[in-house]
């Protein structure tokens, strides 16, 4: 009975799991999808982007770069750069 019961329990942890991953991923894809809008990059692949960058001038990419370390930036990371800067 209780190996049942901790499978059922393993089962739904995982469900969550996948759940929570596939809810990052589309937050992901539609953060990269405003920036290829936003931008105005017609090809939708890393090499478009690529292209774009090439032609920026340096304002437009300190901004195109805070805006992917805003993002791709976990909490985690956050805490330990502030502790790291105050030591």
């Amino acid at each position: 009975m209780k190996n049942s019961a901790l499978k059922g329990a393993l089962g739904a942890l995982a469900v969550v799991g996948v759940a929570l991953a596939a809810k990052k991923i589309a937050q992901r894809k539609r953060f990269m999808k405003g920036i290829f809008n936003e931008y105005g990059i017609k090809e939708k692949s890393p090499f478009g982007l690529a292209d774009k960058i090439r032609e920026m001038d340096e304002e437009q990419y300190q901004e195109l770069k805070g805006k992917f370390k805003k993002e791709f930036t976990s909490r985690c990371c956050k805490k330990n750069d502030t502790a790291e800067a105050e030591a």
